[in-house]
């Protein structure tokens, strides 16, 4: 067992009172373990698999099956041909909170969308008419892409743009947009990974900052009445709900949801309603999600500009990358 660093030892502290979770937490963290491979089924599940799934947890969606351990989907022909997308339990746990919107779906922009697994998520629960899939790092693009391609997402675009761009492009027009942000991804140690410096107060406050002005620009591409994912993979609490408090504070118009299905993983750490996953539970290395809807009502000159914004989009005039 490595021994915890005393930065570990201080954010157990601040995460749980009780002594024993914070030595649950550390153990998390200090002896990896493996957790649940979930697919989604982009296309006709198949009668027989050539692998075992699990019994589905009350609230996990038919399109999502978790894989008994030591079973590699990955490795089957099925994936190859874009039957189905492999992600972790944690990614299922953040995006599951989209499963909450009823409305109907319009337009979705994943604005920090590689490798694809939120976007491919919110398509499959929500059948949008359009997913956007943007990327600002250049070298991901081609994995997000290949991604898209193989589990044939459609229609769907890919844009290379920084989300303030947006703010510009498509103001106050999809009916949601996703944030997986950017963070110091502290959760790839429970996996074994290396995250040089993730608990530095430095790379915290910077993360921080970054996520802070992704959402604020995010939330001005959110229409009247439409909804605003915000996810990390990450522990620390000030990339996490003190980023929702901030969001809140800063634009009032957004009210928090509260997620029937994730009740018990309130975080405890605010009253917003927001939701952790941790190591120790278990079922995925680490996750925070929560979710917020514009309250803003829709006047006819919104509609009508919102619609004018989409026309353009479709004609290639805003988000050229269309790959499908």
């Amino acid at each position: 067992m490595d021994k915890p660093s005393n930065l570990l030892l201080k954010l157990s502290r601040r995460l749980f009172d009780d002594s024993t979770a914070q030595e649950q937490f550390i153990q998390a963290l200090t002896q990896p373990q493996s957790f649940p491979t979930c697919i989604i089924w982009c296309r006709q599940k198949p009668e027989s698999l050539p692998f075992a799934v699990t019994t589905a947890i009350t609230w996990q969606p038919a399109f999502v099956d978790c894989v008994s351990p030591g079973e590699k989907p990955g490795k089957f022909p099925l994936h190859e041909d874009g039957y189905y997308y492999c992600l972790d339990f944690s990614s299922v746990f953040a995006a599951s909170t989209l499963l909450a919107i009823s409305e109907p779906i319009s337009t979705i922009l994943d604005m920090c969308a590689a490798p694809g697994g939120k976007g491919i998520f919110a398509w499959k629960a929500l059948q949008p008419e359009l997913l956007i899939s943007n990327e600002v790092i250049g070298k991901r693009l081609g994995m997000l892409i290949s991604n898209l391609k193989r589990c044939q997402i459609s229609p769907t675009a890919v844009t290379n743009i920084d989300p303030q761009i947006w703010t510009q492009r498509l103001p106050h027009t999809c009916s949601l947009a996703i944030v997986d942000a950017p963070c110091t991804g502290q959760s790839l140690l429970a996996k074994g990974d290396k995250a040089l410096g993730c608990f530095h107060p430095t790379l915290i406050h910077k993360n921080a900052s970054r996520q802070k002005r992704i959402l604020a620009n995010s939330a001005q591409v959110v229409a009247p009445q439409g909804y605003l994912a915000y996810m990390t993979c990450t522990y620390s609490i000030e990339e996490n709900e003190q980023v929702c408090e901030w969001f809140l504070a800063r634009f009032p118009q957004f009210q928090p949801v509260s997620i029937s299905h994730l009740e018990r993983y309130q975080s405890h750490l605010t009253t917003i309603p927001c939701y952790r996953l941790f190591p120790q539970d278990g079922m995925g290395a680490g996750a925070f999600t929560a979710l917020f809807q514009n309250q803003e009502n829709m006047s006819q000159a919104s509609l009508n500009k919102q619609l004018l914004n989409l026309e353009m989009l479709r004609q290639q005039q805003i988000a050229p990358k269309f790959i499908s």
